[in-house]
């Protein structure tokens, strides 16, 4: 029996393993994006139907305690997750853009509970009249195949930054710091803890080169989980700092945290940078400090660590990309790596939350083919993506990099990805 594409996501998955291997690549893709779509369809009309039963409950489910304790005792979902589907559904009433979305299947369950939270429980400093902008804001993150739950959390995170109250952020109080280092029956230790951002941000940094992947001496793949890696990494990083603890420095100087804020934000927090305007408002034109681990930092804090640090100037253009400094040779120098990471944030390959400690500058017109070692041929890759632009083994096609007119770069697509090869951005959108 054959298996069409229409049957696959209409019918039922009883003996379709058996038949998918009479499907081309390009229909088993085409069948795996539709499913997920009929899925955000069904997820929309679910919290729909329960939300209207919660208003309309009979005997069946009062006496179930609650529409959501019905649904999980009628079907295969746990309780938890039948009340989350619940208060959704309630939560979505009083942000009716919010819930348009989610029912054309523009924004994910996750992403539509993490907009409401924020518009239930606005920073304390934002005016009501900004809220209906940074539902907007917060819904153009969420939207779209890119979208990612990192990114919805990194707009909320600059939201709460701009509207800075006289309270302390939760990201930024140390008093709720906490490290519970206990023993277990069989000798050995577990370690739990709560920091603020700052610290977590000088933890990550300390950590990053130790648990990158280590090949084996044979070229073999690192066969450690990234839990194994970090708790690795963490082991060897007190021993360092048992060998070097008398000099309470880390060559000379104090532990490296890399903050990216604007000067004229760090000199003076311009109160009308967040004020609406009619020609809307971007996530670049918010005045925060961003840590490349953590995302956005408060100005306050930012001036904080301002006071005691190694001032780092990055001159940019008229588009915010860096402009050019020493490009003699093939290594790129220490002041190319900093402007680079002002310009691509990290990974600049479409799609790519990589983190600027784990990329590599990439020649986009190779060294060896009399490429220079300047701003305008450079892009930060992760590993993955840099091995990509240098044909990647079983990889057919060829992604093309070019900087375009706003002095950052921009990523053409093989035939076989688009057809069309219409040129994507560098994925700096969300990392500012």
């Amino acid at each position: 029996m054959s298996v069409l594409l229409s049957d696959v996501v209409s019918g039922s998955a009883v003996g379709l393993r058996g038949r998918l291997w009479q499907l081309s690549a390009s229909e088993l893709r085409a069948a795996a994006i539709e499913a997920s779509a009929e899925i955000l369809r069904l997820e929309a009309v679910r919290v729909a139907v329960v939300d209207e039963l919660s208003m309309r409950p009979d005997d069946r489910v009062i006496a179930s305690r609650g529409v959501g304790c019905w649904l999980a005792a009628n079907t295969m979902l746990q309780v938890r997750d039948g009340k989350k589907i619940a208060a959704l559904g309630a939560a979505l009433r009083p942000f009716p853009a919010v819930a348009a979305r989610f029912d054309v299947g523009d924004c994910s369950f996750d992403h539509a509970v993490l907009i409401v939270a924020f518009g239930e429980s606005p920073p304390k400093g934002m005016p009501e009249e900004a809220l209906p902008r940074c539902i907007d804001l917060l819904l153009a993150a969420a939207s779209g195949v890119e979208a990612t739950t990192t990114k919805v959390r990194n707009v909320i995170a600059t939201l709460e930054r701009i509207f800075e109250s006289d309270e302390i952020p939760p990201a930024e109080d140390i008093d709720r710091n906490e490290l519970r280092i206990a023993s277990t029956l069989n000798g050995r230790v577990v370690v739990r803890g709560d920091f603020d951002a700052l610290t977590g941000e000088m933890l990550l940094s300390a950590l990053s080169n130790l648990t990158m992947p280590t090949p084996a001496p044979d070229g073999t793949p690192d066969s450690r989980s990234a839990a194994k890696r970090t708790a690795d990494g963490f082991t060897e990083l007190i021993r360092r700092y048992l060998d070097c603890a008398k000099t309470g420095t880390d060559g000379g100087q104090r532990p490296h945290v890399n903050v990216h804020i604007n000067a004229r934000d760090l000199a003076e927090h311009r109160d009308c940078a967040a004020t609406p305007t009619d020609d809307g408002m971007a996530v670049s034109d918010l005045d925060v400090g961003h840590m490349p681990w953590l995302g956005p930092l408060s100005v306050s804090q930012t001036r904080l660590l301002g006071c005691d640090c190694f001032l780092s100037t990055v001159l940019l253009d008229d588009h915010g990309a860096p402009l050019d400094a020493k490009p003699g040779k093939r290594l790129v120098t220490a002041e190319q790596r900093v402007a680079l990471i002002a310009r691509d944030k990290g990974c600049a390959f479409p799609g790519c939350t990589c983190v600027p400690a784990w990329t590599d500058a990439h020649h986009i017109r190779h060294w060896a083919n009399g490429g220079p070692t300047v701003m305008n041929n450079l892009v930060l890759l992760c590993r993955s993506h840099h091995r990509l632009m240098h044909r990647k083994s079983g990889f057919v096609g060829k992604w093309v990099i070019r900087i375009g007119v706003d002095n950052k770069p921009w990523f053409i697509p093989p035939p076989s990805i688009d057809p069309q090869q219409h040129p994507r951005p560098a994925n700096t959108t969300f990392k500012t």
